[in-house]
């Protein structure tokens, strides 16, 4: 049950007379916010809402392969991200003459009014050739009040007045603008420094979102600079598989006869300083998951809250491809598990293939049997963290894709691992891919203030690779939750930067 929403035990006429008879149970629950202090979401708006602000459907027959304008949907809005995620499914290419130039700027709050209804997000930069689907509004926000008005949007307080103010029975949820008359609670005490001090964490996280695909893509361009600068000038020629190569691969269903995974496996080949043969080669040796089924561990309780004796269940559907993880959930079981250790690699086997690599010691960390533990005996934590970073780049490139099997995203099983050669590249350039991930410098709240928070949490930001990027993001939401909770409940917010 929700923690800000009354679901009443019985209900009378007159209550479903001023429903319009509406017999949804959910029509019936109420908003339960000690604080009475609030304004509602159209008030933080420089003017009314209008059609302008909505963007356009182009129809599925406008959605071409390739085109430098895109399209936004409404998939692009996660509840884990400030930041839209654009990828080839969610900013769909479409034919230039549909294309309708809306100007989304740097800073627009853009909000789902259908589907995933209520999910926002923050434009972190101008984007030029893309436009809006249908179901999403840019707001017209008042700028001071921006962060404060996304921080409250993100959290459940807002979801749940939704989920009462949208029946949950369609198949497609529309929520128009009801979302305007969503309340947003005030401060009581101290209002400008606390507004100030939910707006600071809230720009800060969305920094840190930046910089971690910042990082992410400099790396990227890194290993893709490295390889092509030290391939040895030898003709690459494609050739169509024969008999050998089917009998070798035991597969005709395989991208691994492509021209494109052909020619990345002879760049790695003929990379001036040698490579390995596969990851065993490396000195990994692979496993699979703790099976979490009730017939393997018998009966658990699965969490969204943190208990200390609980073990902490790393999924890989939740995996980013930064090397993130976008969601924890938490599973108490009497029995002893398998757990991750620091400096083991997991890769989601199945679906998407993406990874989280383990840079601290985390008591009772598990992964269910849909990752892959890559684990070697000498822990070297720069040498698993180069593995990871450049199997991030060969998935990126396609070549992950070309050799997994099935649909839905496919499966890289443990016997396709070994077809994935890896350069030896120099130890200064591998100290330099584990600097961007993994900087090891600690995040320290000792010398922070209201004044100086965003300056000196940029200077931290400039040195810090993506884990810790991540990792002190992570506590600033526990921070920003924390501070919330406080106005919402009517209490008094604490204006510190320890937890």
């Amino acid at each position: 049950m929700s923690s800000y929403i009354h679901t009443p035990k019985t209900i009378n006429i007159n209550d479903i007379e001023k429903k319009d008879y509406n017999l949804s149970s959910s029509q019936y629950k109420g908003l339960i916010m000690p604080n009475d202090n609030f304004k509602l979401v159209k008030d933080f708006l420089k003017r009314k809402l209008n059609r302008k602000d909505l963007g356009i459907e182009v129809g599925s027959l406008n959605y071409i392969e390739q085109s430098p304008y895109k399209f936004i949907r409404t998939k692009a809005l996660q509840d884990y991200s400030y930041l839209p995620n654009l990828t080839s499914e969610t900013a769909l290419p479409i034919m230039p003459g549909e294309f309708v130039q809306m100007n989304l700027k740097e800073g627009d709050l853009l909000i789902s009014k259908d589907s995933n209804i209520g999910e926002i997000v923050i434009l972190d930069k101008d984007y030029p050739n893309h436009m809006l689907s249908g179901a999403i509004y840019r707001l017209p926000v008042k700028n001071e009040w921006r962060y404060y008005l996304l921080a409250f949007i993100k959290h459940g307080i807002f979801r749940e007045q939704l989920d009462f103010m949208v029946p949950k029975g369609a198949t497609i949820r529309h929520a128009k603008t009801l979302f305007l008359d969503c309340k947003i609670p005030l401060p009581k005490k101290q209002q400008n420094e606390t507004i100030k001090y939910i707006s600071v964490l809230t720009q800060a996280i969305i920094n840190k979102e930046t910089l971690i695909r910042e990082r992410h893509n400099h790396i990227l361009k890194i290993i893709d600079t490295e390889l092509r600068n030290g391939y040895k000038p030898e003709t690459f020629t494609y050739n169509l598989p024969n008999y050998n190569n089917i009998l070798r691969t035991e597969r005709l269903d395989t991208g691994m006869y492509s021209e494109l995974f052909q020619r990345y496996i002879h760049m790695i080949h003929n990379y001036k300083y040698g490579y390995y043969n596969d990851i065993y080669c490396l000195g990994f040796s692979l496993s699979r998951g703790q099976n979490l089924q009730e017939s393997n561990i018998g009966k658990s309780i699965y969490t969204e809250q943190y208990h200390k004796s609980f073990y902490t269940l790393a999924l890989p559907t939740y995996f980013s491809e930064y090397g993130t993880i976008n969601k924890l959930t938490y599973l108490g079981n009497r029995n002893h598990l398998k757990v991750l250790n620091k400096g083991e690699l997991v890769f989601g086997a199945e679906g998407t293939f993406r990874s989280f690599l383990v840079c601290d010691d985390i008591e009772k960390f598990i992964t269910n049997i849909h990752g892959i533990t890559l684990k070697q005996d000498n822990n070297n934590l720069e040498l698993s963290i180069f593995v990871k970073l450049f199997l991030d780049y060969l998935s990126e490139k396609g070549i992950i894709d070309c050799v997994k099997v099935g649909g839905h995203g496919g499966s890289f099983a443990q016997k396709y691992w070994a077809v994935i050669p890896f350069p030896k590249f120099q130890s200064r350039k591998i100290k330099e891919l584990k600097s961007l991930y993994n900087s090891k410098n600690e995040y320290c709240t000792k010398k922070l203030s209201l004044d100086n928070f965003l300056e000196l949490d940029s200077e931290y930001n400039f040195s810090a690779g993506i884990y810790e990027l991540d990792k002190s993001a992570k506590y600033l939401s526990r921070l920003l939750n924390i501070a919330i909770d406080d106005i919402i409940n009517d209490r008094d917010v604490k204006i510190s930067f320890d937890i």
